[in-house]
């Protein structure tokens, strides 16, 4: 079920794909040693989404900045209490375009690869392409690796793009959706409950004791 959310209906509107519509930032939660991981209500507050901070996995292509980042991103539905998370890529290079098909671990555990987009920068002499993609994290694989990780994503061709998330990104992400995930059951808790049903019958109300006349009348 986490990887339909994570790989269709949640990606398919997700941020650095096509943004789910409409949207409300919430304010940011801020962690430890680490920049703030940001919120926002989309759909209507069925989800709530997580961005965490953009790092770099390589310089900035040509010097242009927001290219070869990453960043940690989780979705959590409010209607189900389910959490996707991933492990989102951009990355811009110069030269043949990359077929990006697959993501595993240091300890070559195979992830669920997730391609988003790609996009042509220029094609003057030389192309340039800007491709985005992701691995879907499950939330078991991430709390188990809360010291850090490294995420190799690779070719057909044989390409490969390591990128190593520090513990501090790890730990951010998950205490965000946690405190989330904490207010939203607290919500549930003490929701009201609706009052029973009277199942008697109210009794009539008294007839009303006429009054005397006043004397002379």
């Amino acid at each position: 079920m986490l990887q339909k959310l994570a790989a269709g209906a949640l990606l398919a509107l997700a941020m650095g794909g096509c943004a789910m519509q409409p949207e409300e930032k919430l304010p940011p939660v801020a962690q430890p040693e680490a920049q703030p991981v940001q919120l926002t209500k989309q759909q209507n507050g069925r989800f709530i989404a997580f961005v965490g901070p953009r790092r770099q996995h390589a310089d900035p292509f040509l010097g242009v900045s927001g290219t070869n980042f990453f960043t940690l991103r989780s979705w959590y539905d409010n209607k189900t209490g389910e959490v996707a998370h991933q492990l989102y890529v951009e990355y811009s290079y110069d030269g043949k375009p990359f077929l990006w098909d697959g993501a595993h671990d240091t300890d070559n555990t195979k992830l669920h690869f997730i391609p988003i987009s790609r996009n042509q920068i220029t094609c003057e002499g030389r192309c340039s392409y800007a491709d985005e993609f992701a691995a879907e994290l499950p939330e078991d694989y991430l709390k188990a690796h809360q010291g850090g990780l490294a995420i190799i994503f690779t070719t057909s061709d044989g390409k490969a793009l390591t990128v190593a998330v520090p513990k501090e990104l790890v730990v951010a992400e998950l205490t965000a959706v946690d405190s989330v995930r904490a207010v939203a059951a607290k919500a549930a808790q003490n929701a009201p409950t609706p009052a029973a049903a009277a199942t008697a019958t109210p009794a009539p109300a008294p007839a009303a004791t006429p009054t005397a006349a006043a004397p002379g009348h």
